[in-house]
């Protein structure tokens, strides 16, 4: 069984920033990619960044310049730094990966919320 657990939503004040991260445990024997999903009241969920095992990194058009993904291949973890955050950004965030145990399987934190007051 393998679980994400993401830390490091809050509030914070539209231009400020926050630092997620996620970090995966269980019987992993590799990880492909692991991303940030995002979604706002009524909307649907949207992938926000991801990045694969070999580092390459893509972005939601709205982040790009503000956020930048990362992880720690030898801690299972990948992290999402956001600055310049905007009210826009508020959404409950979901960390997911695509895990190998006996299987490949996909998986997804709990979520976290990310709220920016104007």
């Amino acid at each position: 069984q393998v679980q994400l657990v993401e830390s490091g939503g809050g509030l914070v004040q539209a231009g400020g920033s926050l630092r997620l991260s996620c970090a995966a445990s269980g019987s992993i024997f590799g990880i492909d990619h692991m991303g940030w999903y995002r979604q706002a009241p009524g909307k649907q969920r949207e992938l926000v960044a991801r990045v694969t095992s070999g580092g390459d990194t893509n972005y939601v058009d709205a982040v790009k310049g503000r956020f930048t993904i990362s992880r720690d291949n030898a801690k299972n973890t990948v992290y999402l730094q956001m600055n310049s955050l905007k009210p826009e950004d508020t959404a409950v965030y979901y960390c997911n990966a695509k895990v190998y145990t006996s299987y490949w399987g996909n998986y997804w934190g709990q979520g976290t919320q990310v709220t920016v007051s104007s």
